[in-house]
């Protein structure tokens, strides 16, 4: 059966992580650039400032996209860039920055998939209450009510969220990621639920504004867990833990039916009424109902998986036995079965169709002696996990496309630049581009649409 004859190849970005002119053209400040210019919260104190310079760069860019063969370009609009006081206003500079780069996709006959939120919420709104004020989801339908309009005409995919667990467990619970929040399991499960609002606003927003063909969803991620075997009782095991059960991790904010049942399925998540008692929100019957407005598809962002086993009380338990095929530069897990299991629980349960919206490895890439970048890892590592999609899409999992993550070698966050997880390589002294043989490897893919794999 393979990947359907209209199955989607791309690759995809954020905008803080690329687009540098950090105070160009009336940008206002986002929290990751006020997170990044405070000492000690990056590693080797790097910053966004200019990154991958691709706001300069786009055309060149693109012209790379479309070298490779890619067929989508999931980006992400930088709220301050087009809103520089979170509200009010709009920076018409920043608008025609997006105007001009959705022109160039398709130029290239590239389509354009547009992420409202990939986590530089405006610096001004975040010291008004950032999400945890109860006038985020206004400011967020604002927002996207401005870009439905200026650039929905061209834009046939819509993304509002990227990961909400990150901005709820890794932003505001432990403080790695801007603004560096350090709240407790209330505060942060009401700051879920404002982002869960927030993103009912957007699609009511986008619904008004776009051609009626428009797709929108938002990009999930959350911790992966592989059955022992393809029994049964493993996979029931596994399905319960990563949907129902709470903290083989370390965190009880990150199971992924916290996240996705109010959205998907239009009702609050039974255990963590129990789990969590009077800390856990209060649904009322119209709040789900924006909450759960109808969207098209559920984007997954993809990297590692954990094998689940019976501990001896009967209670689920990490296999401290199994190990990973490898590890990555991020000492990340190579797992490819988390590909297929991640996509056919999600599916099984939501019935959405799912676009693999991430899914990548950081390795410690060099342009060579040749000229060239040899990451023959990473090859190997996309080839094995897009079998494992393959084999969801086989036994009849509806996936829609495969956004590689990333397009190129970009501002990793908390990490800085130590971090390569890119197609193409970035020399960020001198912004010159060198396409990985990953990227000429991905360009056959793409043409025998996965089956050279």
């Amino acid at each position: 059966m393979g990947f359907s004859k209209d199955f989607l190849w791309g690759a995809a970005t954020a905008a803080y992580q690329i687009e540098g002119a950090a105070t160009e053209d009336g940008r206002g400040l986002s929290i990751w650039d006020a997170f990044s210019h405070t000492p000690g919260n990056i590693k080797n104190g790097d910053t966004g400032n200019v990154a991958c310079d691709h706001y300069h760069r786009y055309k060149k860019d693109v012209a790379l996209m479309a070298e490779i063969g890619l067929q989508a370009y999931r980006f992400s609009i930088s709220w301050p860039r087009v809103l520089p006081e979170g509200t009010g206003t709009p920076n018409e500079k920043g608008l025609d920055f997006y105007d001009r780069l959705v022109d160039e996709l398709l130029s290239k006959n590239i389509q354009p998939c547009a992420t409202l939120y990939h986590w530089d919420l405006p610096q001004v709104l975040q010291e008004r209450g950032g999400w945890q004020s109860a006038k985020s989801p206004e400011w967020f339908a604002e927002y996207a009510d401005l870009m439905g309009r200026r650039i929905g005409d061209r834009v046939p995919s819509w993304f509002t969220f990227n990961e909400m667990l990150v901005t709820v467990d890794v932003a505001s619970r432990v403080g790695y990621h801007a603004p560096g929040l350090e709240l407790n399991a209330g505060d942060a499960l009401e700051l879920l639920k404002n982002l869960q609002l927030s993103h009912g606003r957007a699609v009511q927003a986008l619904r008004a504004v776009l051609p009626a063909e428009a797709q929108i969803g938002l990009a999930h991620c959350g911790p992966v867990y592989l059955p022992k075997s393809d029994s049964p009782g493993d996979v029931e095991l596994v399905r319960r833990v990563m949907f129902e059960m709470l903290g083989l991790l370390g965190s009880d904010t990150d199971a992924h039916s916290l996240y996705l049942d109010p959205i998907l399925l239009g009702k609050p998540v039974g255990w963590a009424q129990e789990h969590f008692g009077a800390a856990y929100p209060e649904f009322t019957a119209a709040e789900l109902e924006l909450i759960s407005q109808p969207i098209n598809f559920l984007g997954l962002n993809l990297y590692q998986g954990y094998q689940v086993i019976d501990g001896p009380d009967g209670k689920p338990m990490l296999d401290e036995n199994w190990k990973p095929i490898g590890r990555t530069n991020f000492d990340w897990g190579v797992t490819p079965d988390a590909l297929y299991w991640a996509t056919r629980f999600c599916y099984e349960r939501y019935q959405k169709p799912i676009v693999i919206s991430e899914n990548g490895m950081s390795s410690h890439d060099w342009v060579a002696i040749d000229g060239g970048v040899h990451d023959g890892a990473r090859i190997d590592f996309l080839n094995r996990y897009l079998l494992a999609l393959r084999r969801a899409a086989d036994e009849g999992v509806l996936i829609l496309g495969y956004l590689a993550w990333s397009l190129m070698d970009n501002f990793e966050w908390a990490e800085g630049y130590s971090q390569r997880f890119g197609l193409i390589h970035v020399d960020y002294e001198t912004q010159r581009r060198t396409l990985k043989d990953s990227a000429l490897w991905y360009k056959e893919v793409i043409e025998s649409n996965g089956e050279n794999l």
